[in-house]
């Protein structure tokens, strides 16, 4: 699956305005999905770093936590799932008599790719004392080996929930590493990472910074450590727009994928928002190919289709609800505000 996207560059063109024509055929595109979905009682949720003309269609967008506990509530009797196949697969362990659509096939998860359900057995085997939580960025196969899953915005209180003293934590060694910082547990990480996060360095951020000295700068967990040093607060997507909303300072720095930072500079107008990154010369940010697959035509054809319908085997799917399950018990961390 992930073989047909290419990674060669990480960094991509920032979208322009959209022309008079485009904007109109964008416009019909949203009206028809519309229709289907009152048509069809269907529901679209979608990722935070989705492009900004499918949050146009969104009834529910978030980071993978929030999105987990709103497949969870649908009443639908179709979810059109614009993110990527983990998400998607999720969405159908938790409603497996609803159709889960995932609207591009090939929209994979280069970090996902990184582990698979025999090393994960390999691993326990070799740490049998030990209990495994994995981060939502992975395959159904892999959720059926755990014990549970987090997200970027409960990955600390999770870890510091288990029984065990021993944890082995993957795929991401970046989110690893933010945990290991705070919890008293002995955390043995794997050694995967988010290529789009990865590819961002200490000195692209300090360039940045340089332009904006006077900036807050909030980044993703899945960033290098040596980016993580550097930031003000270290947060999921939907707790960067929970902060944006909640500061009063009015210039940021965000480091993560830019749909994120598309969103949120249409949120907060009034703030003056900037990627992590943005090359002077050709405008370059960044953006993960495979969040990009999705559109509005794609969106439409799996409605009308109701393609592509999302399944796994029983016991597969029985097996992996229940890491799934164990994180919605757990839920996020409890905060003082």
């Amino acid at each position: 699956m992930s073989a047909e996207v290419s990674f060669d560059q990480y960094m991509h063109p920032l979208p322009t305005a959209l022309s008079a024509e485009e904007k109109e055929e964008q416009d019909h595109l949203v009206a028809e999905i519309q229709t289907l979905k009152k048509e069809k009682n269907a529901l679209i949720l979608s990722h935070n770093y989705q492009l900004p003309e499918i949050h146009r269609v969104t009834d529910i967008a978030g980071d993978s936590y929030g999105l987990a506990v709103a497949a969870k509530k649908s009443k639908a009797d179709i979810i059109v799932f614009c993110g990527v196949r983990f998400m998607a697969e999720t969405a159908h362990m938790l409603n497996p008599d609803k159709k889960v659509l995932l609207p591009e096939e090939m929209a994979g998860c280069a970090l996902a790719d990184e582990i698979t359900a025999d090393q994960v057995r390999q691993w326990k085997q070799n740490n049998p004392d030990a209990q495994v939580v994995m981060y939502i960025n992975s395959s159904a196969d892999v959720k059926a080996e755990v014990d549970a899953i987090c997200t970027s915005s409960n990955a600390l209180h999770i870890v510091d929930s288990m029984e065990s003293d021993t944890i082995l934590f993957g795929p991401d060694a970046n989110l690893a590493h933010v945990v290991m910082q705070k919890t008293k547990k002995k955390v043995f990480p794997w050694s995967g990472c988010c290529p789009v996060h990865k590819a961002v360095t200490k000195e692209m951020l300090e360039g940045t910074l340089s332009l904006h000295p006077d900036a807050v700068v909030l980044v993703h967990p899945e960033c290098n450590p040596d980016v993580i040093e550097l930031a003000d607060e270290v947060l999921s997507t939907s707790q960067m727009l929970d902060v944006l909303a909640k500061r009063p300072e009015k210039k940021f720095v965000i480091g993560t994928e830019i749909g994120l930072i598309q969103q949120a500079q249409k949120q907060f107008p009034e703030k003056e928002i900037h990627p992590i990154y943005q090359h002077k010369s050709c405008d370059e940010s960044c953006a993960c190919p495979y969040m990009k697959i999705t559109n509005l035509k794609s969106v439409k054809r799996s409605l009308e289709t109701e393609t592509h319908l999302i399944t796994l085997p029983e016991d597969v799917r029985q097996k992996a609800l229940k890491s799934v399950e164990k994180m919605l018990e757990l839920g996020l961390p409890k905060t003082n505000s």
